[in-house]
């Protein structure tokens, strides 16, 4: 299975949602044999995938497993995942999938779109739990502003226990790798997750900070080695950046901004995203201010604030979860309000949401996304419904 997953991730891009829902439908090794071509798939296979894809990924059509054979066709005679692992094997590193120990189990949350395997160099354990993470992200041509204000937050952050995640890029990211690893007080202190292969450390600016991420926490990658960091795949890998942590901070964003990619996909899966205000002068924090005012986010300052962000979010501690009474406790009224226009069965819009709650759709969106990572609100294709836990 570890060796089938490590050849499909050299087959198929990243977020390949018709090879995820393959793999999905007849697990990895007779994914690969239909990927390729050894086996054949039949109707039933390309029903079921169609299934899969509407009803998981969102999919309403695709052009078929047959257009999907033609588009992998072309990387068939490369495949050699026992040269790959090879590859890792002398890096020191090794390659995680489903099931394993050290499969970081909040990327199930991702659904569909969960990575066939990570391609791992650091140390061997499983890495921290969901609620002891936190992304900072942002702008590579940071400001002296904002890399003062991530420096502060990754060091108070690892100082406090928590693992930063990043993407291991110029500006914002490099800094909250850099702080964190000052202020490591865990085995993990931080991780960067890589758009290209993890044997070669990218940017080559950054190599030395990155060889330290490695040395001291962990570097990862969906992409097999020899990947190129295309801009595609640093679109795709923002999804794990942002599924890792309990609390997606976005530091410096412009207007259009990579990291405000990583903050809709932490609040597509029901993730908190927080936002540092900046300048209003400042173009590099057009992004941020973007997202306060749209109500995708949450407005931070300091790392105590980060730190209650994470601790509404992820597993609780057992002694927690035994003095808590009810889920629904401590909730706002607007958000006991939000919970009762929920419908149990079919989810309903955001709009809809608001007319029968007699709240603004901000605040409708804000709602969902607490409710959500209590567990008591589900997304489905856009619209929302209440839990069975609720």
């Amino acid at each position: 299975m570890r060796l089938a997953r490590a050849a499909l991730a050299r087959l198929m891009e990243p977020q390949d949602m018709a090879g995820l829902a393959l793999v999905r439908a007849v697990g990895p090794v007779d994914a690969l044999g239909v990927a390729s071509g050894e086996l054949d798939a039949g109707a039933a296979l390309e029903q079921e995938i169609s299934t899969l894809l509407a009803e998981e990924g969102g999919v309403v059509s695709w052009p078929g497993l047959a257009a999907s054979k033609r588009r992998w066709s072309p990387r068939v005679p490369d495949l050699a995942p026992e040269r790959d692992l090879d590859t890792m094997k002398r890096l020191g590193g090794r390659v995680v999938v489903p099931g394993d120990e050290l499969w970081p189990k909040q990327l199930q949350d991702l659904g569909l779109q969960e990575p066939l395997c990570l391609w791992w160099r650091g140390h061997a354990e499983p890495l921290p739990v969901l609620r002891n993470c936190v992304s900072l992200v942002g702008s590579r041509d940071s400001t002296s502003y904002g890399a003062a204000v991530t420096g502060d937050l990754a060091y108070g952050l690892a100082q406090r226990g928590f693992t930063v995640v990043s993407g291991g890029a110029y500006g914002i990211d490099a800094h909250a790798h850099r702080g964190a690893l000052s202020g490591a007080a865990t085995a993990t202190p931080t991780i960067a997750v890589m758009a290209g292969g993890v044997d070669r450390f990218y940017p080559s600016g950054n190599e030395d900070l990155l060889r330290a991420v490695a040395q001291q926490g962990a570097v990862i990658s969906e992409v097999p080695p020899g990947s190129a960091p295309t801009r595609y795949r640093f679109l795709q890998r923002n999804r794990i950046i942002a599924a890792m942590a309990s609390v997606t901070v976005v530091v410096e964003a412009r207007w259009r901004s990579g990291a405000l990619n990583t903050a809709h996909h932490a609040e597509t899966i029901g993730r908190i995203v927080g936002a540092v205000p900046g300048s209003v002068h400042s173009a590099n924090s057009a992004g941020c201010h973007r997202l306060l005012r749209d109500g995708g986010a949450v407005c931070v300052t300091d790392v105590g604030e980060i730190a209650e962000l994470a601790g509404r979010n992820g597993e609780a501690p057992a002694a927690d979860r035994a003095a808590s009474a009810q889920e629904h406790d401590g909730l706002s009224l607007e958000d006991l309000i939000l919970l009762d226009a929920l419908p149990l069965r079919s989810a309903s819009s955001v709009e809809k949401l608001a007319a029968v709650a007699g709240l603004s759709p901000d605040a409708v969106r804000a709602g969902l996304g607490r409710l959500g990572l209590l567990g008591l609100a589900a997304s489905e294709r856009g619209a929302w419904k209440r839990t069975r836990k609720a």
